[in-house]
């Protein structure tokens, strides 16, 4: 990596390739049950982007998608499998899999939608009952 604010990351098998440039807006766990459905987990590790920082390098042809709301338009590789990452149209955000930037070192800030959880985690983050107000939720705070 020549720029220490790009990093690289690729899909299971490294035929969809990708950028993110600058630095994410926000990093953090989601425990909804979509998540951890779609990415067959307890919870799912996010990085959080402007649309603009992403950039598929390479695979384009080999991305597939799948819309089950308006607020998710989940990507990944038809040759592999492998997740890449989730556009958030509504938010004006795209969600790269935190394992899929093995570079970018991961600095989680919030846990949200852990009314939903299945694996508590004591690590003194907040834990938000859905997503922060300025993002269309509670912004409610649950105890630890």
């Amino acid at each position: 990596m020549t720029d220490k604010n790009k990093y690289q990351g690729q899909c299971f098998c490294g035929a969809v390739k990708l950028t993110a440039s600058g630095v994410p807006q926000a990093m953090g766990y989601c425990h909804c049950q979509s998540c951890r459905h779609w990415s067959a987990g307890p919870v799912n590790a996010f990085t959080l982007w402007k649309p603009e920082d992403v950039h598929i390098d390479q695979g384009q042809e080999h991305l597939a998608a799948y819309q089950q709301t308006a607020q998710s338009l989940r990507k990944w590789c038809t040759l592999c499998g492998g997740h890449v990452l989730t556009e958030h149209p509504a938010l004006g955000l795209t969600d790269i899999y935190a394992a899929i930037l093995p570079t970018l070192k991961f600095l989680p800030s919030v846990h949200v939608h852990y009314q939903e959880t299945v694996l508590r985690m004591d690590d003194g983050l907040p834990k938000m009952r859905d997503v922060p107000a300025e993002m269309g939720g509670s912004g409610e705070i649950l105890p630890a």
